[in-house]
């Protein structure tokens, strides 16, 4: 079978420039002096040579004999790839490595609907889109001559094998293969860089672990530090979450599989691949059973499956990092640990977004600084192109001013040195801004005499099912309700109508004092903007089990956060009527509240829609203590 043609006629791309050599820069803007490179713009440093692609998929065998399934796409001048050496940029993908079905998301998002069998072969279209053909940033760089490839895991996709674990040792083991094959192709100069999100974004942390000397560059975007702090944060499981993502995962295994690779013209490979995907590891089952940071089976030891752990390595590596996330990410945490972790050159930009399926404004912001930041990351690391991206501030950040709106910021570290941590104090209500079980108030003005706030703690409580976590796993765009249905089930403190902006940069801080006539409970805290109407907008949350509040010194720059142990030994029930402290952090943010706004902390003891059962029988009472030597509060980083 002859390799799948794609093709893109670029209006800013005269016929002739397709016949020139990628060695002659500087013929366009730069010809004239209109070069632009800083955040979010770039032209003018090297040229769009070319104005279409190939693409063609074959078969990789692994050092252990496992056959992986790729796609390269190449330039091309009038339908024929160009005979020419060129950086590459891949990804090593868990799910498609062309577009994935719409149906699999579909089925996905209703758990309890029957698991289809799989597509027979000649229902799967062969000419499924790749990656560059959905993609503009991707098709700027092939166009400015790079090489983009896109492998599957194994045991996904059209690859062999099985498949073992997020992150598995298998798995890292492949990347360093295929970067040995990649870097020696004809078609390929010998320096490689990576791209992709989400599970494409932590690959390419532990691609860099294998310290490939091919390997230069990296663009993460949106992508974990710390597996176990997202899938059991504050040790209470994402149980929504996993099993949506578990099952959409296996329905691109399984259910709707990727077509055949062109060699495989009688899809014989294809029905033997698919067969070996059948007893591929269960995330569901793997992971709602290691509850403990040191949770280890012999099928899924936590520590070797976290990218943290092969920090060393690496930093080792000298690879260059753009980490790329969004405030409302389920990893905006992790984003910051990456950047004061990370010992090779780097940067990290914060947008305003979710994980995924931004609205369309949003949406058009967030592909406009993608293209830009990294088409600069590429030419500077890859091709040797000076054109100062590593010399810009390493913080690039949107503070949101009010939904929708944004300014971008720049600084020259994390935390940022202009913030101070300010506490606000819980204290006695009422604020008369809700109708919750206490509605008390919050102040930064000392934390007044020592009180209690009693609750039968309600286990109805939910931040909705468009949440942060479920626009994750494809469930759709993050659109939070009025909270306000939530605080009423819960304790709030809320502020005065504020006198002027207060503007949080940065990663509040809750600390609880609190008992209970059971021995464990689970504890939300919730930021949130209240505007003049009265509604109440989601901004943050943080989350811990009582059981699991013993802290210890984190193995890695925590960011000066409180990190919790989370293991096996350390866990500590409560004493009924014993008060204790909690102190955890809610993820980080950079939003402005505004003047005639107030703001609001609600603690809730569950999230239904999000996470599992708290760890009580029926309904909890619960004392916070407030005021004197027990201040409940939150410290907010402010500027």
């Amino acid at each position: 079978m002859f390799p799948t043609r794609h093709l893109l006629a670029l209006a800013i791309v005269a016929a002739a420039a397709c016949q020139k050599a990628p060695n002659d820069t500087a013929a366009n803007d730069s010809a004239t002096g209109n070069r632009m490179s800083r955040f979010g713009e770039y032209r003018g440093y090297s040229d769009s040579l070319y104005s279409e692609w190939v693409r063609e998929s074959r078969y990789i065998a692994m050092r252990d004999g496992v056959k992986i399934a790729v796609d390269i796409v190449r330039p091309a001048v009038n339908g024929v790839a160009v005979d020419r050496k060129f950086p590459v940029l891949w990804t090593h993908s868990r799910y498609h490595r062309g577009a994935a079905p719409p149906a699999a998301f579909e089925i996905s998002r209703n758990l309890a609907a029957p698991t289809p069998g799989p597509w027979p072969l000649d229902s799967i279209p062969r000419d499924v889109p790749s990656q560059v053909d959905r993609n503009r940033a991707l098709q700027r760089l092939v166009t400015h001559g790079y090489v983009v490839v896109a492998a599957q895991v194994r045991g996904g996709g059209a690859s062999y094998g099985r498949y073992e674990g997020l992150f598995s040792p298998a798995e890292t083991r492949d990347a360093y293969d295929l970067m040995e094959w990649m870097s020696k192709e004809p078609w390929s100069d010998g320096n490689l860089g990576m791209f992709g999100g989400s599970y494409l974004g932590i690959t390419q942390y532990m691609a860099a672990s294998t310290k490939h000397p091919a390997l230069k560059a990296i663009f993460p975007n949106v992508a974990a530090f710390d597996m176990y702090d997202v899938f059991h944060d504050g040790g209470i499981y994402r149980q929504n979450m996993i099993e949506h993502w578990g099952r959409l995962t296996r329905a691109l295994d399984v259910w709707f599989p990727e077509p055949p690779v062109d060699q495989d013209e009688t899809g014989a490979m294809w029905r033997e691949a698919l067969g070996q995907h059948k007893d591929n590891w269960t995330v569901q089952s793997e992971f709602k059973a290691a509850a403990f940071r040191d949770h280890k089976t012999p099928s899924f030891d936590q520590i070797q499956f976290q990218p943290s752990t092969y920090l060393s390595e690496m930093n080792q590596s000298g690879v260059a990092a753009h980490h790329f996330g969004g405030w409302y990410d389920i990893f905006a945490r992790d984003e910051m640990q990456w950047l004061v972790n990370w010992h090779g050159p780097d940067r990290v930009t914060m947008g305003p977004w979710a994980h995924a399926s931004p609205d369309s404004a949003m949406g058009v912001e967030q592909a406009r600084i993608i293209s830009a930041e990294q088409h600069r990351w590429f030419d500077r690391w890859l091709k040797g192109i000076q054109n100062g991206v590593d010399r810009d501030p390493p913080v690039n950040y949107a503070l949101m001013i009010d939904p929708g709106r944004w300014t971008w910021e720049h600084a020259d570290a994390w935390p940022l040195k202009t913030v101070s941590n300010v506490d606000y104090f819980f204290a006695a209500g009422p604020s008369g801004s809700v109708q919750s079980v206490n509605d008390g108030t919050l102040a930064a003005a000392g934390g007044g005499d020592a009180g209690t706030d009693r609750w039968l703690v309600d286990l109805t409580t939910t931040t909705g099912t468009a949440s942060r976590w479920d626009n994750a796993v494809g469930q759709g765009p993050m659109r939070y309700p009025d909270m306000t249905a939530n605080d009423a089930k819960s304790l709030t403190y809320t502020t005065a109508r504020l006198a002027s902006d207060v503007t949080v940069i940065g990663h509040p801080v809750v600390t609880l004092y609190l008992s209970s006539d059971q021995r464990d409970g689970d504890f939300y805290a919730y930021l949130e903007e209240v505007d003049s109407t009265g509604f109440s907008r989601y901004v943050s949350e943080g989350m811990l089990r009582a059981s699991r509040r013993a802290q210890a010194q984190a193995p890695w720059d925590n960011l000066g956060l409180p990190w919790e142990m989370h293991d096996r030994a350390s866990a500590k029930p409560l004493v009924p009527g014993e008060v204790v402290e909690l102190t955890f952090d809610l993820q980080p943010t950079a939003t402005v509240f505004n003047a005639g706004h107030r703001i609001r902390v609600t603690i809730a003891g569950a999230d239904v829609d999000n996470t599992e059962k708290p760890p009580v029988r029926g309904r909890p009472t619960v004392t916070l203590h407030r005021g004197g030597e027990r201040a409940s509060r939150i410290a907010l980083p402010i500027r």
